[in-house]
């Protein structure tokens, strides 16, 4: 199934009910050995796994939770730029994003009190094709402003916490 057939068969869906837009995602969580942690995607029966470098107590069996936050900005990024390329008809051959961010672990380690998260973020976007460039910034533009895990980026996100 092509991106502008999944586009539209999801427009056809949500017109006939909007309750057809929500969607949730769910993962569960469980420390292994050490600080590695073991990831299960609820439903859709994948699994990875989660550690830290060894600077940070971890085994470094795979990569870290913040490392995994900047993939998801980048793949997120990486399927929204293909989504919206079909959806506006722009030719793409290639999108590459580099995401880089910066923490002060001050925060993390409880040595004052600076926020434990990003403080800086940089997010690098390579397209190649034939369209011109004013073709591909209005492409960006779109992509920046329906990305979702973007989003979850550049806003706050209602999260609540509980002990079960």
């Amino acid at each position: 199934m092509s991106l502008t057939d999944v586009i539209e068969g999801t427009k056809t869906a949500v017109d006939a009910d909007p309750r057809n837009a929500a969607v949730s995602f769910s993962v569960a969580n469980a420390l292994t050995p050490g600080t590695a942690t073991r990831v299960d995607v609820r439903v859709r029966d994948h699994s990875f796994a989660v550690d830290e470098p060894a600077a940070l107590g971890g085994t470094d069996t795979a990569a870290n939770p913040v490392e995994y936050a900047l993939a998801a900005l980048g793949s997120c990024q990486v399927i929204t730029y293909q989504f919206w390329a079909a959806k506006l008809g722009v030719p793409l051959e290639g999108v590459k994003v580099t995401v880089d961010g910066d923490i002060d672990l001050h925060g993390f380690f409880g040595f004052s009190e600076t926020r434990p998260g990003f403080g800086d973020v940089r997010v690098s976007v390579e397209l190649s094709g034939p369209a011109g460039a004013e073709v591909y910034e209005d492409l960006k533009r779109q992509v920046d402003e329906h990305c979702p895990v973007l989003d979850l980026f550049r806003n706050p996100t209602p999260v609540k916490t509980s002990l079960a």
